[in-house]
């Protein structure tokens, strides 16, 4: 009778657990805790009051890496990121720089390119500040290209149109990166790093 007990009461226990575990903002998959991309309100601006205040909760997930020898799973997330969104967080915080009137961002499987409006005296100073306002929304191993030449914006634009699964995307992405390199980059990023993040490695694979 008490072998029958104890197996009832694991029985609703976990019943209990699952209700609960629906309710969580995590799910546990695989080696990683992710946040439910189920549940998009999480995400969404304008999200539903109802849920929860996002605006003033800490975010927090928990990533490790796979125990499993050459594992490729974990990079599964990087997939997950909205370029559209980053693009839209880097503009909008960029024009919240001084003198920065007018910005278009964006953002490919590796660099931002950002090209952006004004009146700045010291262009070089302006052109750290844009950049390291994206690299501080974008993943480390990303590359940051920016100019201050207003007419490179509709290329920028144009970019955004085309098909980055394209044969000739990757050419017009450098073609433009080789021109918004003619304007102010800001300062080196570090002593490993030149003004747009890439370390002597990247260039060698470039």
């Amino acid at each position: 009778m008490l072998i029958i007990a104890g197996l009832c009461t694991i029985t609703t226990l976990t019943g209990c657990t699952k209700d609960t575990a629906k309710n969580d903002i995590y799910e546990e998959s695989g080696n990683t805790i992710n946040v439910n991309n189920k549940r998009h309100e999480l995400y969404n601006e304008g999200a539903s009051r109802g849920v929860r205040n996002v605006s003033n909760d800490y975010g927090y997930v928990r990533h490790q890496k796979s125990p499993l020898m050459n594992d490729k799973t974990a990079n599964n997330h990087y997939t997950a990121l909205d370029r559209e969104q980053l693009a839209n967080i880097i503009s909008k915080y960029s024009t919240n720089i001084p003198n920065v009137n007018d910005v278009a961002t964006l953002v490919t499987d590796q660099e931002v390119l950002i090209a952006y409006d004004t009146n700045s005296k010291d262009r070089n100073l302006t052109a750290d500040q844009v950049k390291k306002t994206a690299m501080s929304v974008v993943p480390r191993y990303y590359h940051v290209y920016v100019t201050d030449n207003k007419v490179l914006m509709r290329d920028v634009e144009n970019l955004a149109n085309t098909d980055s699964t394209g044969k000739n995307a990757r050419n017009l992405v450098n073609g433009l990166i080789t021109q918004m390199k003619k304007s102010p980059q800001g300062q080196r990023v570090n002593s490993s790093e030149d003004a747009n993040g890439l370390t002597p490695d990247d260039k060698t694979n470039r």
